[in-house]
């Protein structure tokens, strides 16, 4: 049975208390590990390493830090295989979006790369005579990271690979169902030549240690990714400390196709958008909102795509649809399916008969406020069709959500997507392409409750590194 323990500056070390947990396959409950469960002791330690690495590392030169993160992408490169491997038996990922995840999380470690060579500041006239001031970016100090199940590679990569670009140092609380993969992570980067201390995990409850971790007094800033329940309660505990925090919480995405929109594209955008690795995505396209001239085209042909959709076998390329991740948030599935049509939503698709633990496409239409999946994100294959007479009916719909997180239009009139584009309330905004979509160098995020701030290797300035005035009179 494969153990694997915490990683502490830049050792594997056993947790304080000596108890582990179990992380299983989602797709049989097989037990892939016994997980080291760590103690709010041990994310003390931790953070301390992070700090004490972070005197020197603060120092380290552009070069030295650029060199860590192309070499990790070698290493990534050369571990493809395993990498993949492990999506698919750790969080139920099939093949296809395994893939997905390795690509972005190599091509993630060559964007940040290109970062410490380009944290400038500037200089400026100052007002009295023989004087001049300049600004400078410096790093902050030790980083908590906090990654979610569904991606935890990609997530990982995210957040990491910036907090050593910019000479940062950090403490990964990654998600319970997710712990191999930031294993074998940390392996990478410690071959890569990450420096002791530099990068550290604790696996473990984060109902346990959370707390803990973003409330140390030596964090100076908090990276989360995870629901939004848990998103504002990390962000009440960095208010009290005046700590930056960076929250990416989800969203109710619209997937909008006009009458005179590409048929085949908006199909293609909508099947691969909702039915990605089973829904279990921040920006899937839960809601899809027709005007009526498309609409007696689209449902009929979306229907017969979800007909045919392959689920379960994650090896196979064609499958989309593997395991829900936990027990809970199956019933949650469940729960929200009932839901509506316990009050009047027609199931257009699916059934209730699940294959394990595998969710058939679903597809719900009538579907109104009070009920659960009108507000809730659901993160599940599950998403509802809307019909609306006009643009403006649509924008409305599309914007009526406690969310903001990703918004496509597809229509072939340029002067309509821009204008719906900057009405849509979104953080970001797709033209006749799919939900999804998501690379390392723009400012990923959202509105409302889908979150606070943006990732990227931009964005991620703004929260990894502060400002420093300089003044020097002649």
């Amino acid at each position: 049975m494969k153990k694997s323990k915490l990683w502490i500056g830049g050792e594997y070390v056993e947790p304080s208390r000596g108890e582990y947990f179990e992380d299983l396959n989602p797709s049989d409950q097989t037990v892939i590990a016994r997980v080291a469960k760590g103690t709010p002791s041990d994310v003390d330690k931790a953070v301390k390493s992070a700090k004490e690495a972070f005197y020197s590392f603060s120092e380290s030169q552009a070069k030295e830090r650029e060199a860590i993160l192309s070499h990790a992408a070698a290493i990534v490169e050369r571990d493809r295989e395993q990498y993949v491997q492990l999506l698919i038996e750790e969080v139920g990922s099939p093949i296809m979006k395994a893939e997905f995840e390795v690509d972005y999380c190599i091509n993630a470690f060559r964007a940040a790369s290109g970062v410490p060579r380009r944290l400038t500041g500037q200089t400026m006239p100052l007002d009295r005579p023989g004087a001049f001031g300049m600004s400078i970016r410096e790093p902050v100090g030790v980083i908590a990271c906090i990654t979610p199940f569904n991606v935890p590679l990609l997530k990982n990569v995210k957040q990491i690979a910036m907090v050593i670009a910019t000479g940062n140092t950090s403490v990964l609380l990654p998600s319970e169902f997710a712990s191999q993969v930031t294993v074998k992570f940390a392996q990478t980067l410690a071959e890569a030549g990450t420096p002791a201390g530099v990068f550290n995990y604790v696996t473990g409850d984060p109902f346990e240690i959370g707390d803990t971790l973003t409330r140390h007094p030596e964090i100076a800033a908090i990276n989360f990714c995870g629901s939004p329940r848990i998103g504002k309660h990390v962000a009440e505990l960095a208010a009290r400390d005046l700590k930056p925090v960076t929250l990416e919480l989800g969203g109710k995405n619209p997937l909008v196709v006009l009458d005179d929109a590409d048929l085949d594209k908006a199909l293609e955008a909508a099947t691969i958008g909702i039915f990605f690795f089973q829904g279990q995505a921040c920006m899937a396209s839960s809601r899809i909102i027709l005007q009526r001239g498309i609409a007696s085209k689209f449902i009929p042909a979306f229907k017969e795509i979800a007909s045919k959709i392959k689920v379960g076998d994650l090896s196979d390329p064609e499958t989309a649809i593997g395991p829900i991740i936990s027990s809970r948030q199956q019933d949650r599935v469940k729960r929200h399916i009932s839901d509506a049509v316990s009050k009047g939503a027609t199931l257009l698709h699916g059934d209730k008969d699940w294959q394990g633990a595998c969710c058939p496409p679903t597809i719900l239409t009538g579907v109104k406020e009070g009920m659960t999946v009108y507000r809730e994100e659901t993160f599940g294959p599950v998403t509802s069709i809307y019909e609306v007479n006009s643009i403006e009916e649509a924008l409305s719909l599309a914007n009526d959500t406690d969310y903001g997180l990703s918004f496509a239009v597809f229509t072939q009139d340029i002067n309509t997507a821009l204008n719906v584009a900057k009405k849509a309330n979104a953080g970001m905004v797709h033209i006749n392409a799919m939900s999804i979509q998501d690379e390392p160098h723009v400012p990923f995020g959202g509105n409302g409750l889908s979150g606070f701030g943006r990732e990227g290797t931009e964005a991620d300035l703004d929260i990894m590194t502060r400002w420093k005035w300089i003044t020097v009179q002649l």
